[in-house]
């Protein structure tokens, strides 16, 4: 069953959205570093859908993920267990801000073998907080050497409402995307409404050890296979929200068993698109509970790792 508040961006109406009191023009601060980190890629060793088992030694790697500080970058903010996507590691932190704010992110690099950015897509800026490397042009907020510090200045127009991705553009972001030096900017409409729940899904192919060399797997948030892809959660009546996005080369498609929403125009759907650097959202008002599955319907991707669970509780 469709539910009758479903919707997604890109044409639909958001018909479950309350209109809420907002207050325009807020300046919403982040402080946020490149932060190395020692990341397992299926850290229960298992796909208990195939049947695999993997050695830690072989999925797991030495990366730099964007974390979340404290102020001047004094403490590592908490990552709660229960919740993907707030202080992970991958992706990194959620970004949120509502049309009309600005959004400054205070930036510092930890790695001391590489420079690192931050380059974000859908909202406004000046050439400064670009974030990306152009030799020979570009100024220090798109090559931010080790222990080096850089703030970015962004402004969520009238035009950025929606969900968009942030990742590293410095030269070294070949390898550091995909070592997982990304995340997610979450841009409310002026007087929309929080869900309850948003639940990030990252889409993202990445390399583990093999006995003759290494091989992909596809993961959502940096993991791969039940078990150690997030499990997200919701009780019925609920107002949750995906937030959908792909970093890599490679298009996938986005399901939830037992779940419809509205796509543009206005027609229901049950598998979106999602290509590189692409994102979406989706909102509905829970009314499904049980277990379920949320994977790419890439059947491919799904088998090599791109699936997970949804359960909703009465």
């Amino acid at each position: 069953m469709l539910p009758s508040s479903a919707s997604a961006d890109g044409g639909a109406e958001e018909r479950d959205l309350e209109a809420v009191e907002a207050v325009p023009g807020q300046t919403v601060e982040y402080w946020i570093g490149a932060t190395p980190v020692t990341w397992n890629i299926i850290p229960t060793g298992r796909d208990p859908i195939g049947g695999t088992t993997y050695e830690a030694a072989k999925t797991t790697i030495q990366t730099v993920v964007y974390k979340a500080y404290t102020a001047n970058w004094q403490a590592i903010l908490p990552d709660s267990g229960s919740v993907s996507g707030d202080n992970d590691g991958i992706p990194g932190p959620l970004i949120r801000a509502r049309v009309g704010d600005t959004i400054l992110v205070h930036f510092k690099n930890f790695d001391q073998n590489a420079p690192h950015s931050m380059h974000f897509h859908g909202v406004h800026y000046d050439v400064p907080s670009d974030g990306a490397y152009i030799p020979g042009v570009s100024g220090p907020g798109a090559n931010v050497g080790p222990n080096q510090t850089f703030t970015y200045k962004l402004k969520p127009g009238g035009d950025s409402f929606g969900v968009w991705p942030y990742h590293d553009h410095s030269p070294s972001m070949d390898d550091s995307i995909t070592g997982g030096l990304y995340g997610a900017l979450s841009i409310l409409g002026p007087t929309e409404k929080r869900p309850d729940h948003e639940f990030v899904v990252y889409f993202q192919s990445m390399k583990i050890a093999t006995q003759s060399g290494s091989t992909a797997v596809m993961t959502i948030n940096g993991r791969a296979f039940i078990g150690n892809t997030p499990t997200f959660r919701a009780k019925v009546g609920d107002v949750v929200q995906w937030d959908v996005l792909a970093l890599g080369d490679d298009f996938h498609a986005f399901h939830v068993h037992g779940h419809r929403w509205l796509g543009p125009g206005g027609i229901p759907q049950d598998v979106q698109t999602v290509g590189p650097a692409e994102s979406f959202r989706i909102r509905w008002t829970e009314d499904k509970p049980g277990t379920w599955l949320y994977h790419c319907h890439v059947e491919s991707h799904m088998m090599m790792g791109m699936i997970g669970e949804y359960v909703v509780g009465k």
